[in-house]
């Protein structure tokens, strides 16, 4: 009887030997009854009895012999070392097995939670407790607060698994799931199911994953997704780091902000809200959505960041643009949404229509996506093909100052070693038809011209010094005067769609772990940001 007892009130206890068991029956029983044919022994009113500084208390309680199966019924009470305490109903034990079960109102408390339950059952041999028909843990020294149909849990580790209609409460954290484990030492939950989280503003939803709810950070898995007032985040894995404003992306990373309307995807982000820039690389893209376009930007790597209240975008290293209006590659791009300025450099190209524009560098100023003027700086050039790419309009010079109206370029300046190259048309009208035909080529040469323009065909010419020129009938044009010095039509470079440009770019694995750039090839104002 003693062994029996003893191991019903230290249920909860790691399995102890029979050497062991020492069991005190304390006074209050008002009645004790032994019965010789079932050999069962009843103890009535105000049970209770010490076992190694741990105590139970009861209404009464049966004890059967060869079963070593131990029933207590009424106010049951377990005390622990006063660490530990367990109320409920009613309780069954099997000696042999070391498996109880309680029922009613059961409730397990020590000095951090308490869980309430209808139904709980406990193995000794791996000291763990189980629920299956919904209960309820409270932490006592904070206001959290978890229910869920099933629960399996480990006092001792304080280990928690949780599964079916999981809902967790703090202070600032909401969190359902349909299958959760809470290691309670380090407040932090692993899921394993679709589960959302709502804390300060912002709803994240993932598949997988795990979150600290004292540090609020977390790794996010699976169709991850952060929402909050301005901005969304999705990525196949987010790193969640609220406290330093940061968010890591890997895999199909996706981040809008509803303020700029912009947009951007890559395989790797880093998103510092402390800082006010974001990182992309790997098959990087950022969308401006503008009035009635969008402008479409694709590099190895992106920036965005923000500096004096003003937003600026940088794209290194295979930077190309697409807008239905006007199209560029360079091998990087500034672009500064406030002020409606782009800046390209190393080998830029702009296609706007059927024109094309070169140079060593490029400043564009632009509304929307509406081109108004290109500077072109350092071995400038505009070509127009007005042949079927046979026989080309030329404009070249030290420096070029291109005016467009909605993306038509009407107007150049050519200041410095200016030259043009261009096909003039003569008309023949009939009764019926206008016919046009090419009468020759004509090259003039000034250190100064105003080239004026028309669907790509050169309407007027100003210049302030007397030009040098002379014109070629088009039976006795010689091939090396046909072209400007450093001639090239590249319009099969032309971006043809956002799917285009990404199609181009050579298709590589990305090594997370590699992809912060090195200290010089990063610009000079993000050189003060550390990436994390």
């Amino acid at each position: 009887m003693k062994s029996a007892l003893l191991g019903c009130a230290l249920f909860l206890l790691p399995t102890q030997s029979s050497a062991q068991s020492i069991l005190e029956l304390l006074p209050g029983a008002k009645k004790m009854i032994m019965d010789e044919n079932s050999n069962k022994l009843r103890l009535i009113g105000n049970v209770n009895f010490l076992y190694q500084g741990n105590k139970m208390y009861c209404d009464s309680a049966h004890y059967f012999e060869k079963k070593q199966v131990v029933r207590a019924y009424g106010r049951v009470h377990i005390n622990k070392r006063d660490t530990l305490n367990l109320f409920c109903d009613s309780l069954h034990y099997d000696g042999k097995t070391k498996l109880a079960t309680l029922w009613g109102n059961v409730r397990l408390r020590d000095n951090e939670y308490k869980l309430t339950t209808d139904e709980l059952e406990y193995d000794a041999k791996q000291s763990q407790a189980i629920y299956r028909k919904g209960g309820r843990v409270e932490s006592i020294l904070s206001r959290e607060v978890l229910t869920s149909r099933v629960g399996y849990f480990h006092p001792e580790s304080k280990n928690f698994f949780f599964s079916n209609n999981v809902d967790y409460k703090s202070k600032d954290v909401k969190m359902t799931t349909d299958t959760l484990r809470y290691r309670y030492s380090e407040k932090k939950t692993y899921f394993y199911g679709p589960t959302d989280i709502e804390t300060k503003g912002t709803k994240i939803f993932c598949e997988a994953g795990w979150y600290n709810t004292e540090t609020e950070e977390g790794e996010l898995r699976q169709n991850a997704e952060i929402r909050r007032d301005n901005d969304l985040i999705r990525g196949d894995t987010l790193i969640y780091l609220p406290k330093e404003g940061t968010n890591i992306g890997k895999g199909n990373v996706f981040y809008s902000d509803s303020t700029q309307k912009m947009s951007f995807k890559g395989d790797y982000a880093l998103i510092s809200d402390s800082l006010h820039y974001s990182f992309l690389t790997g098959h990087a893209m950022a969308i401006k959505e503008l009035k009635d376009d969008k402008m479409y930007v694709h590099a190895d790597t992106l920036y965005s960041y923000k500096e004096d209240s003003i937003e600026y975008m940088r794209a290194y290293q295979k930077a190309s643009i697409y807008s239905t209006k006007f199209q560029c590659r360079a091998d990087s791009i500034s672009y500064s949404p406030n002020d409606d300025k782009m800046e390209l450099f190393r080998d830029p190209i702009v296609w706007s229509n059927g024109a094309e524009l070169k140079g060593d560098s490029m400043e564009l100023q632009l509304t929307d996506s509406i081109l108004h003027k290109v500077l072109i700086k350092n071995k400038a050039s505009v070509v127009m093909s007005v042949d079927d790419e046979k026989l080309f309009n030329q404009i070249g010079g030290k420096e070029i100052i291109a005016y467009f109206r909605d993306n038509d370029l009407y107007q150049t300046k050519v200041n410095g070693n200016a030259v043009t190259i261009f096909y003039p048309e003569e008309e023949t009208k009939t009764d019926t038809t206008v016919v046009k035909e090419r009468t020759g080529l004509n090259r003039l040469f000034s250190s100064t011209l105003r080239i004026d323009i028309d669907s790509n065909e050169v309407s007027g010419i100003t210049y302030l010094e007397e030009p040098d020129g002379v014109f070629y009938p088009m039976d006795q044009i010689d091939k090396k005067d046909q072209f400007i010095q450093g001639f090239a039509w590249k319009d099969a470079l032309r971006p043809t769609s956002p799917e285009g440009m990404l199609e181009d770019e050579m298709v590589e694995k990305v090594d997370f772990e590699g992809l912060n750039p090195k200290e010089e090839e990063v610009d000079p104002i993000l050189q003060k940001i550390e990436l994390r």
